[in-house]
Protein backbone atom coordinates (compact mmCIF):
# COMPACT_ATOMS: atom_id res chain seq x y z
CA UNK A 1 0.00 0.00 0.00
CA UNK A 2 2.84 2.37 0.86
CA UNK A 3 4.47 1.64 -2.48
CA UNK A 4 1.24 2.46 -4.34
CA UNK A 5 0.90 5.75 -2.44
CA UNK A 6 4.51 6.59 -3.23
CA UNK A 7 3.93 5.89 -6.93
CA UNK A 8 0.84 8.13 -6.97
CA UNK A 9 2.72 11.00 -5.35
CA UNK A 10 5.64 10.48 -7.73
CA UNK A 11 3.31 10.47 -10.70
CA UNK A 12 1.55 13.65 -9.47
CA UNK A 13 4.87 15.51 -9.22
CA UNK A 14 5.94 14.32 -12.68
CA UNK A 15 2.74 15.60 -14.24
CA UNK A 16 2.58 18.90 -12.31
CA UNK A 17 6.19 19.81 -11.54
CA UNK A 18 6.12 22.95 -13.70
CA UNK A 19 3.03 24.25 -11.95
CA UNK A 20 4.50 23.41 -8.53
CA UNK A 21 7.74 25.23 -9.34
CA UNK A 22 5.82 28.34 -10.46
CA UNK A 23 3.66 28.15 -7.33
CA UNK A 24 6.73 27.87 -5.09
CA UNK A 25 8.36 30.88 -6.79
CA UNK A 26 5.19 32.96 -6.40
CA UNK A 27 4.92 32.07 -2.72
CA UNK A 28 8.58 32.93 -2.19
CA UNK A 29 8.40 36.21 -4.09
CA UNK A 30 5.26 37.55 -2.40
CA UNK A 31 5.24 35.95 1.04
CA UNK A 32 8.84 35.33 2.14
CA UNK A 33 9.82 38.27 4.35
CA UNK A 34 13.30 39.75 4.19
CA UNK A 35 14.60 42.25 6.82
CA UNK A 36 13.44 45.31 4.88
CA UNK A 37 10.43 47.60 4.82
CA UNK A 38 9.05 49.68 1.95
CA UNK A 39 7.51 53.12 2.39
CA UNK A 40 5.27 54.53 -0.33
CA UNK A 41 2.76 57.33 -0.90
CA UNK A 42 0.31 57.39 1.96
CA UNK A 43 -3.33 58.32 2.35
CA UNK A 44 -5.64 60.27 4.61
CA UNK A 45 -8.25 59.44 7.25
CA UNK A 46 -11.25 61.75 7.62
CA UNK A 47 -11.58 62.21 11.37
CA UNK A 48 -15.36 62.54 11.17
CA UNK A 49 -15.37 58.76 10.85
CA UNK A 50 -13.16 58.28 13.90
CA UNK A 51 -14.14 60.91 16.46
CA UNK A 52 -17.50 60.57 18.17
CA UNK A 53 -18.39 63.94 19.72
CA UNK A 54 -21.49 66.13 19.54
CA UNK A 55 -20.91 69.27 17.48
CA UNK A 56 -22.89 72.52 17.60
CA UNK A 57 -23.10 72.71 13.80
CA UNK A 58 -22.36 70.77 10.64
CA UNK A 59 -18.75 71.22 9.55
CA UNK A 60 -18.48 72.55 6.02
CA UNK A 61 -14.96 71.22 5.55
CA UNK A 62 -12.98 68.36 7.06
CA UNK A 63 -9.96 67.51 9.18
CA UNK A 64 -7.97 64.46 8.12
CA UNK A 65 -4.77 62.91 9.39
CA UNK A 66 -2.23 61.64 6.89
CA UNK A 67 -0.33 58.37 7.07
CA UNK A 68 2.48 56.48 5.38
CA UNK A 69 1.84 53.24 3.52
CA UNK A 70 4.34 50.64 4.70
CA UNK A 71 4.85 47.12 3.35
CA UNK A 72 7.04 44.26 4.49
CA UNK A 73 10.02 43.56 2.29
CA UNK A 74 9.12 40.48 0.28
CA UNK A 75 11.37 39.78 -2.76
CA UNK A 76 8.67 40.93 -5.22
CA UNK A 77 8.07 44.24 -3.44
CA UNK A 78 11.82 44.83 -3.03
CA UNK A 79 12.28 44.46 -6.79
CA UNK A 80 9.36 46.81 -7.43
CA UNK A 81 10.92 49.40 -5.14
CA UNK A 82 13.78 49.74 -7.65
CA UNK A 83 11.29 50.40 -10.45
CA UNK A 84 8.36 52.34 -9.04
CA UNK A 85 8.73 56.00 -8.01
CA UNK A 86 8.11 56.78 -4.33
CA UNK A 87 8.58 53.15 -3.29
CA UNK A 88 11.55 53.54 -0.95
CA UNK A 89 13.40 50.60 0.60
CA UNK A 90 14.78 50.72 4.16
CA UNK A 91 16.47 48.11 6.35
CA UNK A 92 14.00 46.94 8.98
CA UNK A 93 16.57 47.73 11.67
CA UNK A 94 16.25 51.46 10.83
CA UNK A 95 12.59 51.26 11.84
CA UNK A 96 12.73 48.86 14.79
CA UNK A 97 16.13 49.84 16.20
CA UNK A 98 17.12 47.40 18.93
CA UNK A 99 13.52 46.20 19.38
CA UNK A 100 11.87 43.14 17.90
CA UNK A 101 9.21 43.70 15.24
CA UNK A 102 6.53 42.65 17.75
CA UNK A 103 7.80 45.13 20.36
CA UNK A 104 7.93 47.86 17.70
CA UNK A 105 4.23 47.29 16.96
CA UNK A 106 3.42 47.35 20.69
CA UNK A 107 5.38 50.58 21.15
CA UNK A 108 3.50 52.14 18.25
CA UNK A 109 0.21 51.33 19.99
CA UNK A 110 1.46 52.94 23.21
CA UNK A 111 2.43 56.09 21.32
CA UNK A 112 -0.98 56.12 19.61
CA UNK A 113 -2.82 55.98 22.94
CA UNK A 114 -0.62 58.75 24.34
CA UNK A 115 -1.30 60.90 21.27
CA UNK A 116 -5.06 60.42 21.58
CA UNK A 117 -5.08 61.45 25.24
CA UNK A 118 -2.79 64.44 24.63
CA UNK A 119 -5.05 65.55 21.77
CA UNK A 120 -8.07 65.51 24.07
CA UNK A 121 -6.32 67.49 26.81
CA UNK A 122 -4.87 70.08 24.41
CA UNK A 123 -8.16 70.56 22.54
CA UNK A 124 -10.33 70.86 25.65
CA UNK A 125 -7.91 73.30 27.27
CA UNK A 126 -7.65 75.43 24.10
CA UNK A 127 -11.44 75.52 23.78
CA UNK A 128 -11.91 76.38 27.45
CA UNK A 129 -13.95 73.23 28.04
CA UNK A 130 -13.81 71.24 31.27
CA UNK A 131 -11.62 68.15 31.42
CA UNK A 132 -10.63 66.44 34.64
CA UNK A 133 -7.87 63.81 34.76
CA UNK A 134 -8.98 61.08 37.17
CA UNK A 135 -6.15 58.59 36.66
CA UNK A 136 -2.61 58.61 35.29
CA UNK A 137 -1.27 55.47 33.61
CA UNK A 138 2.48 55.02 32.99
CA UNK A 139 3.37 52.38 30.41
CA UNK A 140 6.83 51.08 29.55
CA UNK A 141 7.64 52.10 25.97
CA UNK A 142 11.41 51.55 25.99
CA UNK A 143 13.89 49.23 27.70
CA UNK A 144 17.60 50.07 27.44
CA UNK A 145 20.14 47.48 26.29
CA UNK A 146 21.97 48.18 29.56
CA UNK A 147 18.93 47.26 31.66
CA UNK A 148 19.06 44.09 33.76
CA UNK A 149 15.35 43.46 34.29
CA UNK A 150 12.40 41.28 33.41
CA UNK A 151 10.18 44.34 32.86
CA UNK A 152 8.41 44.12 29.48
CA UNK A 153 7.25 46.60 26.88
CA UNK A 154 3.62 47.41 27.66
CA UNK A 155 3.91 46.94 31.45
CA UNK A 156 2.01 49.55 33.46
CA UNK A 157 4.31 50.62 36.31
CA UNK A 158 2.54 50.78 39.68
CA UNK A 159 5.33 50.93 42.27
CA UNK A 160 9.07 50.56 42.81
CA UNK A 161 10.11 49.16 46.20
CA UNK A 162 6.59 49.90 47.51
CA UNK A 163 6.74 53.56 46.40
CA UNK A 164 3.88 54.62 44.14
CA UNK A 165 4.94 55.74 40.66
CA UNK A 166 3.13 58.59 38.91
CA UNK A 167 5.92 59.53 36.47
CA UNK A 168 9.55 58.87 35.58
CA UNK A 169 10.76 61.31 38.23
CA UNK A 170 9.12 59.13 40.89
CA UNK A 171 11.30 56.22 39.73
CA UNK A 172 14.39 58.41 40.07
CA UNK A 173 13.38 59.34 43.62
CA UNK A 174 12.66 55.71 44.50
CA UNK A 175 16.18 54.57 43.56
CA UNK A 176 18.13 57.76 44.31
CA UNK A 177 19.50 56.53 47.66
CA UNK A 178 20.32 53.01 46.51
CA UNK A 179 23.57 51.60 45.13
CA UNK A 180 24.76 50.29 41.80
CA UNK A 181 23.80 46.62 41.53
CA UNK A 182 20.96 46.83 44.05
CA UNK A 183 17.84 44.98 42.95
CA UNK A 184 14.45 46.67 43.23
CA UNK A 185 11.00 45.14 43.17
CA UNK A 186 8.68 46.63 40.55
CA UNK A 187 4.93 46.02 40.63
CA UNK A 188 3.33 46.21 37.19
CA UNK A 189 0.04 45.45 35.52
CA UNK A 190 0.27 43.34 32.39
CA UNK A 191 -2.77 41.89 30.60
CA UNK A 192 -4.95 43.19 33.47
CA UNK A 193 -2.95 41.15 36.00
CA UNK A 194 -0.71 42.53 38.74
CA UNK A 195 2.79 41.06 38.49
CA UNK A 196 6.11 41.41 40.33
CA UNK A 197 9.17 42.26 38.27
CA UNK A 198 12.82 42.80 39.22
CA UNK A 199 15.35 45.36 38.03
CA UNK A 200 18.98 46.05 38.93
CA UNK A 201 20.27 49.60 39.30
CA UNK A 202 23.13 50.76 37.07
CA UNK A 203 24.98 54.01 36.45
CA UNK A 204 24.20 55.59 33.10
CA UNK A 205 26.68 57.59 31.00
CA UNK A 206 25.16 60.78 32.40
CA UNK A 207 26.21 59.60 35.89
CA UNK A 208 22.59 58.93 36.90
CA UNK A 209 21.21 55.85 38.65
CA UNK A 210 18.71 54.08 36.42
CA UNK A 211 16.81 50.84 35.90
CA UNK A 212 16.75 51.40 32.13
CA UNK A 213 13.15 52.08 31.18
CA UNK A 214 11.21 54.98 29.64
CA UNK A 215 7.51 55.61 30.16
CA UNK A 216 4.64 57.01 28.14
CA UNK A 217 1.68 58.49 29.98
CA UNK A 218 -2.01 58.06 29.24
CA UNK A 219 -5.02 59.12 31.27
CA UNK A 220 -8.57 58.47 32.30
CA UNK A 221 -10.84 61.54 32.10
CA UNK A 222 -14.07 63.13 33.11
CA UNK A 223 -15.30 65.66 30.52
CA UNK A 224 -18.39 67.80 30.25
CA UNK A 225 -18.74 66.72 26.63
CA UNK A 226 -18.11 63.01 25.91
CA UNK A 227 -15.56 62.27 23.20
CA UNK A 228 -14.53 58.89 21.85
CA UNK A 229 -11.79 58.24 19.29
CA UNK A 230 -11.90 54.95 17.42
CA UNK A 231 -8.76 53.53 15.80
CA UNK A 232 -8.20 50.31 13.86
CA UNK A 233 -5.99 47.45 15.05
CA UNK A 234 -3.42 48.05 12.31
CA UNK A 235 -2.98 51.74 13.19
CA UNK A 236 -0.26 53.00 15.50
CA UNK A 237 2.01 55.93 16.24
CA UNK A 238 1.45 59.45 17.53
CA UNK A 239 1.70 61.51 14.33
CA UNK A 240 -2.07 62.04 14.10
CA UNK A 241 -2.18 63.99 17.36
CA UNK A 242 -2.27 67.51 15.89
CA UNK A 243 -5.15 66.76 13.53
CA UNK A 244 -7.14 64.92 16.21
CA UNK A 245 -6.79 67.90 18.52
CA UNK A 246 -7.95 70.28 15.75
CA UNK A 247 -10.99 68.11 15.02
CA UNK A 248 -11.93 67.90 18.70
CA UNK A 249 -11.40 71.64 19.19
CA UNK A 250 -13.61 72.46 16.21
CA UNK A 251 -16.41 70.36 17.70
CA UNK A 252 -16.19 72.18 21.04
CA UNK A 253 -16.26 75.81 19.88
CA UNK A 254 -19.08 77.90 18.43
CA UNK A 255 -17.63 78.58 14.96
CA UNK A 256 -16.50 76.20 12.23
CA UNK A 257 -12.86 76.97 11.45
CA UNK A 258 -12.61 74.61 8.46
CA UNK A 259 -14.00 77.28 6.06
CA UNK A 260 -15.18 74.42 3.84
CA UNK A 261 -11.61 73.29 3.21
CA UNK A 262 -10.20 69.77 2.97
CA UNK A 263 -7.56 70.14 5.70
CA UNK A 264 -4.96 67.38 6.08
CA UNK A 265 -1.93 67.27 8.31
CA UNK A 266 0.49 65.49 10.57
CA UNK A 267 2.37 66.10 13.79
CA UNK A 268 2.55 64.79 17.32
CA UNK A 269 0.83 66.73 20.10
CA UNK A 270 1.79 67.21 23.74
CA UNK A 271 -0.81 67.87 26.42
CA UNK A 272 0.28 71.53 26.46
CA UNK A 273 -0.46 71.85 22.73
CA UNK A 274 3.15 71.69 21.48
CA UNK A 275 3.48 70.10 18.04
CA UNK A 276 6.35 67.66 17.49
CA UNK A 277 8.39 66.40 14.54
CA UNK A 278 7.32 63.28 12.62
CA UNK A 279 8.87 60.92 10.09
CA UNK A 280 7.85 60.20 6.51
CA UNK A 281 6.54 63.69 5.67
CA UNK A 282 7.32 63.12 1.97
CA UNK A 283 4.81 60.25 1.74
CA UNK A 284 2.24 62.16 3.76
CA UNK A 285 2.42 65.28 1.57
CA UNK A 286 2.09 63.13 -1.55
CA UNK A 287 -0.86 61.29 0.01
CA UNK A 288 -2.56 64.56 0.94
CA UNK A 289 -2.09 65.91 -2.59
CA UNK A 290 -3.50 62.68 -4.01
CA UNK A 291 -6.62 63.26 -1.91
CA UNK A 292 -6.93 66.85 -3.25
CA UNK A 293 -6.21 68.51 0.10
CA UNK A 294 -6.44 72.31 0.14
CA UNK A 295 -4.19 72.75 3.18
CA UNK A 296 -1.51 70.63 4.81
CA UNK A 297 -0.34 71.29 8.37
CA UNK A 298 3.01 69.92 9.50
CA UNK A 299 5.45 70.49 12.36
CA UNK A 300 7.83 73.37 11.79
CA UNK A 301 10.74 70.90 11.91
CA UNK A 302 9.32 69.12 8.84
CA UNK A 303 8.38 72.24 6.87
CA UNK A 304 11.55 72.52 4.77
CA UNK A 305 11.28 68.93 3.54
CA UNK A 306 7.55 69.30 2.89
CA UNK A 307 8.04 72.48 0.83
CA UNK A 308 10.83 70.79 -1.14
CA UNK A 309 8.47 67.96 -2.11
CA UNK A 310 5.85 70.51 -3.14
CA UNK A 311 8.37 72.37 -5.32
CA UNK A 312 9.97 69.26 -6.85
CA UNK A 313 6.58 67.73 -7.75
CA UNK A 314 4.85 71.02 -8.59
CA UNK A 315 2.03 70.22 -6.17
CA UNK A 316 -1.02 72.45 -5.85
CA UNK A 317 -1.36 72.36 -2.05
CA UNK A 318 -0.87 75.00 0.62
CA UNK A 319 1.67 73.77 3.21
CA UNK A 320 1.84 75.47 6.61
CA UNK A 321 4.29 74.73 9.42
CA UNK A 322 3.17 75.12 13.04
CA UNK A 323 4.79 74.83 16.46
CA UNK A 324 1.61 74.60 18.53
CA UNK A 325 -2.07 73.76 18.29
CA UNK A 326 -2.78 77.46 18.86
CA UNK A 327 -0.69 78.32 15.75
CA UNK A 328 -2.88 76.07 13.60
CA UNK A 329 -6.11 77.42 15.13
CA UNK A 330 -5.03 81.03 14.65
CA UNK A 331 -4.06 80.35 11.04
CA UNK A 332 -7.52 78.95 10.32
CA UNK A 333 -9.32 81.73 12.20
CA UNK A 334 -7.50 84.33 10.13
CA UNK A 335 -8.53 82.80 6.80
CA UNK A 336 -11.10 84.83 4.87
Amino acid sequence: MINKLYEKIKDFFKKNYKFLIVLAVIIFMFYFELPFIIYRTGGTIDLKSRIDIDTKYKEEGSFSMSYVNAMKGTPAFILLSYILPDWDLFPLSEITGENSYEDTIAIGKIYLNEGIDNAKIAAFNEAGAKINITKTINTVAYISEEANTDIKIGDEIISVNDKDINNLDDIKLAINNLNIGDEVEVIVINNNKETKRKAKIYLDIDNTLKIGIALKTTYEFETEIPVDIKMKNNESGSSGGLMMSLAIYNALVDDDITHGLNIVGTGTIDSDGSVGEIGGVKYKVLGADKKKADLFFCPMENLEEALKIKKDRNLDINIVGVRTLKDAINYLKNLT
